[in-house]
């Protein structure tokens, strides 16, 4: 991209070929249908929706936003952002309903894919918290005209830490989704909060994903990668699809749990026997990694705690000055390691840092300054240390709790599910949406405020202007 852009090409943004924007190459771009489904309203959100309905895709475009009700914080919310847009973007809202055999979120991306445009080539799921780059649907949808094979495409989530140890947690928890870039593309990891696939897939029930999903799904991500595995698909990640991801500025360690807790869950939800044993697999050598990186750390404080006891022990003997010195000498190169460790992890996130920059050039510029490294060494010893509670949690509970709904696991699927508002949060763990609300109206005046006001200072970039 930074070659191109030498090269004179100031939009290589959006291609690293400035003749891919000619009129007579957009033309002919497919039709994309975006799907994003919504459950609450939360302080990001009117950021994050924008960035995906102004995307300088030059094809025919359309944007679903679906809802499980007009009780939903969020429904009031995108409809006047829809309305301040009105014939500028191909955009409706759906009402879904309640889910019955799957999870919330499945059933409304599954109403979005029988409601989706009838010509529409590609279908692009996006998560409401996914802040998109101008060139990102132009990006994937390249990818998938230019290799057919593709079956999903995927991004990676680069989170932006609100300031709180739980922030610090999800951080460290979403690193590896960057394996992608030492892969080449291809990858055997997806992430829900953007998969883009070929619609015929949906409409033919190819490989069983529609029915895979209906039919007692509840991680829409784990579930696709197992069929693309059982199938033998290809999925792949390009390097542009990198997304900033805020995290609520209020993110509890509550919260965090919580999240960690839905995470570890999609490992008892399983399609098929080798499924089920690979997620077995998954599940043991997580845990056993977990926690074989958090001993050192513990054995280190027990050195140093004999240390420090010998130190201010005037009876001591040789044998153990020497035993100590050896102790000591570990805890150095853990120290050393842990170093090496937090480089990597900086060098990481100033790479992903720069290319959102460079893809998002009229967005305010993101910064290797907010983060915190101290804490960030703090989360990825708590996140290492709780997983493997919260995933032996999971395993004998077989039973969830996402948003306000209770799902039940048996044999893998959802075989149960349960609603109150009384048996959940009424915010949700990383965005701090809203969950619930007054039928058609917003939860709080000041959130249609807030909404109001900062419509009326944004403008939507035109196909045309580029």
């Amino acid at each position: 991209m930074k070659d191109s852009m030498k090269c004179g090409n100031s939009f290589a943004f959006l291609s690293h070929d400035i003749n891919d924007l000619e009129h007579s190459n957009q033309v002919n771009l497919p039709r994309v249908t975006v799907i994003m489904p919504l459950k609450g309203f939360g302080e990001h959100n009117l950021h994050n929706w924008r960035s995906q309905i102004t995307s300088l895709y030059g094809g025919p475009l359309e944007f679903l936003f679906v809802v499980e009700s007009t009780e939903d914080p969020a429904y009031c919310a995108v409809c006047m952002l829809i309305s301040d847009f009105k014939d500028n973007i191909e955009a409706k809202v759906i009402v879904a309903g309640l889910s019955t055999t799957c999870s919330q979120k499945i059933h409304n991306q599954l109403v979005g894919v029988e409601r989706m445009h009838k010509d529409s080539k590609y279908v692009l799921f996006l998560d409401d918290d996914v802040r998109l780059h101008p060139g990102t649907i132009g990006a994937l949808t390249a990818e998938m005209e230019k290799n057919p094979e593709i079956f999903i495409q995927t991004g990676y989530p680069l989170d932006l830490p609100s300031g709180s140890l739980g922030s610090y947690c999800i951080y460290e928890y979403h690193m590896p989704c960057s394996m992608g870039f030492a892969t080449g593309g291809k990858t055997f990891f997806l992430w829900g909060g953007c998969m883009m696939m070929h619609a015929d897939d949906f409409r033919d029930d190819r490989y069983c994903v529609f029915s895979g999903l209906r039919d007692g799904g509840y991680s829409d991500d784990m579930t696709l990668a197992a069929l693309a595995g059982a199938n033998k698909r290809l999925i792949t990640s390009p390097p542009v699809a990198v997304f900033p991801h805020p995290l609520a500025s209020d993110l509890s360690f509550a919260r965090y749990w919580n999240y960690l807790r839905k995470q570890t869950f999609v490992l008892e939800s399983y399609i098929s026997t080798v499924n089920w044993l690979m997620n077995r697999a998954l599940f043991s050598v997580h845990c056993y990694l977990s926690w074989g990186f958090v001993a050192p750390y513990f054995m280190a404080m027990i050195h140093i705690a004999a240390a420090l006891r010998l130190h201010f022990n005037k009876m001591h003997s040789v044998e153990d000055t020497s035993s100590i010195s050896g102790g000591l000498l570990l805890v150095g190169c853990l120290a050393m390691c842990t170093v090496v460790e937090l480089i990597s992890m900086w060098n990481l996130t100033k790479i992903e840092v720069q290319l959102c920059n460079m893809l998002s050039p009229e967005a305010p510029p993101l910064s290797l300054g907010s983060y915190n490294w101290s804490l960030v060494f703090i989360a990825i010893l708590v996140d290492n240390f709780l997983y493997p509670l919260s995933a032996i949690r999971s395993h004998f509970s077989q039973s969830i709790n996402w948003s306000g709904v209770l799902y039940h696991l048996k044999d893998g699927k959802i075989s149960m599910i349960e609603r109150s508002n009384d048996i959940g949060p009424s915010y949700t763990d990383l965005g701090g949406k809203h969950l619930y609300g007054k039928k058609g109206a917003p939860p709080k005046p000041s959130l249609l405020g807030s909404l109001a006001r900062s419509l009326a200072h944004w403008r939507q970039p035109k196909k045309f202007d580029v």
